[in-house]
C-alpha cells in the first residue's frame, strides 16, 4: 500500500462530514480534488470504504474501522511533530476544550493570550449544550469543560472564573405597552426557555416551579443568541444570563426586570477529570488561568461583582 498523509486526512473528514462537499469546504479544496483523493484511497483497499444510497455517502462498516486506524496515524504524526518542538524548547501539542453555549462570551477572553503566546499549541473548543460538554467530560475527550453548573455525579477539579448571574428580562418595545405587577408576566406572558438540559433552562425553571406560577405559555429556544433575538423581538419574556446579554441591555434593546429572588447567581468554572493526567500544554493553561484570571476579569468583565 502507497497511501498518503495528505490522503488519510481527506478520508477522515470525509468520514466526519459525511459528505465529500462538506469535506471538501472543511479542508478548503475542491469537490473534484476531494473525490480523486478518496479514489486513490479507497483503489488500494479490497473492500468498499464508503457507499453512495440515494445520494447520500455513507460510511461502510470496514470503513470506519480503517478511519480509525487513520486517526490513530495522524495523531502520532502529530506527536512527531511536537516532541520535536518540544525539544526545541517550545511548548507543543494539543488543548481542547469543552463549553456550554453561554460561555462562548466568557472563554475566548482566557484563551486569547495563552494561545498567541504558543503558535505551536493546537487548540480546539467546541460550544454545545451542556448534555454534550458533560458527555465530553465523562467519556474524557476533552482537556477541560467550561460550566456555569458543576456535574455533581462526576469527580472534577474546579477552577472558579466569574461570577454567572441570570436576570429577567423583556424587549424595551413590548415592555412600554406591558401592564399590571410583574409577578403577571410569569402568569400571563409567553416565556422563553433555552433546550432542554441547559443549565439556564435549569435555573429559570426551578425559579418559576418554586413559586407554584401556572405558566401559560412556553417558547423554546436552542442558542442564548437566538433567545436573545427573540426577546428583543417582543416574543416573549426570559431569565438569562447578563454576560450574553449586556450589549443589548447597554444599547436599551432589552430592559431588566427586577424581582425578587432575583438575579440568581451561578459561578463560571473550568473543571477537568480528578484523575485526568494533564499534558505539559494542559497543565501550563491551567497554570496561566491560575495567574491571569484577576488580571482577565478585570479587563474584560469589570462590570461583575466579586
Amino acid at each position: 500500500m502507497h497511501y498518503t498523509l495528505h490522503q488519510l486526512k481527506v478520508f477522515l473528514e470525509i468520514v466526519h462530514q459525511e459528505s465529500i462537499t462538506k469535506a471538501s469546504e472543511s479542508l478548503f479544496l475542491t469537490q473534484p480534488a476531494v473525490s480523486i483523493q478518496l479514489k486513490k484511497f479507497q483503489d488500494q483497499f479490497p473492500l468498499p470504504l464508503t457507499e453512495v444510497i440515494g445520494r447520500k455517502l455513507y460510511v461502510t462498516p470496514f470503513g470506519k474501522e480503517i478511519a480509525k486506524t487513520a486517526s490513530k496515524i495522524l495523531d502520532e504524526v502529530s506527536n512527531i511533530d511536537y516532541k520535536t518542538k518540544a525539544y526545541l524548547g517550545k511548548l507543543a501539542g494539543k488543548l481542547s476544550i469543552s463549553v456550554v453555549s453561554t460561555g462562548k462570551y466568557v472563554m475566548p477572553f482566557y484563551l486569547s493570550e495563552f494561545v498567541n503566546n504558543h503558535p505551536e499549541v493546537d487548540f480546539s473548543m467546541d460550544v454545545t449544550n451542556k448534555q454534550n460538554v458533560v458527555r465530553d467530560l465523562e467519556e474524557n475527550k476533552v482537556d477541560f469543560a467550561l460550566v456555569s453548573v458543576v456535574p455533581e455525579h462526576l469527580n472534577l477539579k474546579r477552577l472558579p472564573l466569574i461570577k454567572n448571574s441570570l436576570y429577567l428580562v423583556g424587549g424595551a418595545q413590548k415592555e412600554k405597552t406591558r401592564n399590571g405587577s410583574t409577578e403577571r408576566i410569569f402568569k400571563e406572558q409567553p416565556l422563553l426557555y433555552r433546550e432542554t438540559g441547559s443549565a439556564t433552562r435549569n435555573e429559570m425553571e426551578k425559579f418559576i416551579q418554586g413559586r407554584n406560577f401556572p405558566v401559560s405559555k412556553k417558547i423554546e429556544l436552542t442558542s442564548n443568541e437566538a433567545l436573545k433575538q427573540a426577546v428583543i423581538a417582543g416574543l416573549g419574556y426570559s431569565i438569562m444570563p447578563m454576560i450574553g446579554i449586556k450589549n443589548a441591555v447597554d444599547q436599551g434593546t432589552i430592559v431588566v426586570i427586577p424581582y425578587k429572588g432575583l438575579p440568581i447567581h451561578t459561578q463560571w468554572n473550568i473543571v477537568w477529570l480528578t484523575q485526568k493526567k494533564l499534558s505539559p500544554v494542559a497543565s501550563a493553561f491551567i497554570e496561566y488561568i491560575e495567574q491571569k484570571k484577576k488580571e482577565i476579569k478585570r479587563e474584560h468583565f469589570d462590570w461583575i461583582p466579586d
